[in-house]
C-alpha cells in the first residue's frame, strides 16, 4: 500500500500540516481526516491547518468538490473558526480549492501556490 499522506504538528506555529502524495480522491481526503480523528493526532485547540498537495494531484470530479466543504461543515467541532491553507502547484488542481472556498461555512479555507504564503495566511500575518 502506497503512503498517501503524513501528519506533522509544528509546535512553534501551532500549525497542523497534512502532506498528500500521489493521486487523491474525495474518499482519500475524508478517510485521512477520519484517521486523524480516530488517532487523536490534532492537539486540542488547533485552529491552523496546511494541506499540502504539492506532491499530489486531485482525482476529483467537479461534481464531487462540494463533498469536501460538506465534510468540514460536518466536523465543525474540530474545524469551526479554523483557517485551512491548501497548497497546490498544478493549475488544474488549483480550481478545486477555489471552488471549495466558496462553500466555506464556519471555517475558512484558501488556495495557495506557495507554502510560505499559506503559512502567512493561516497565522494571520
Amino acid at each position: 500500500m502506497t503512503k498517501k499522506n503524513e501528519y506533522i504538528f509544528d509546535e512553534v506555529t501551532a500549525i497542523m500540516y497534512k502532506n498528500y502524495f500521489g493521486e487523491i480522491t474525495l474518499e482519500d481526503i475524508s478517510s485521512s481526516w477520519d484517521y486523524v480523528f480516530e488517532h487523536n493526532l490534532i492537539p486540542k485547540g488547533t485552529k491552523r491547518f496546511i494541506l499540502n498537495y504539492k506532491q499530489a494531484s486531485f482525482n476529483i470530479r467537479i461534481s464531487e468538490y462540494p463533498g469536501i466543504a460538506e465534510y468540514y461543515r460536518n466536523h465543525l467541532d474540530v474545524f469551526e473558526g479554523c483557517r485551512i491553507g491548501i497548497v497546490t502547484n498544478v493549475n488544474k488542481d488549483y480550481v478545486i480549492p477555489v471552488m471549495v472556498e466558496k462553500l466555506d461555512e464556519g471555517y475558512g479555507s484558501r488556495p495557495f501556490g506557495d507554502l510560505e504564503d499559506a503559512v502567512e495566511w493561516v497565522v494571520g500575518v
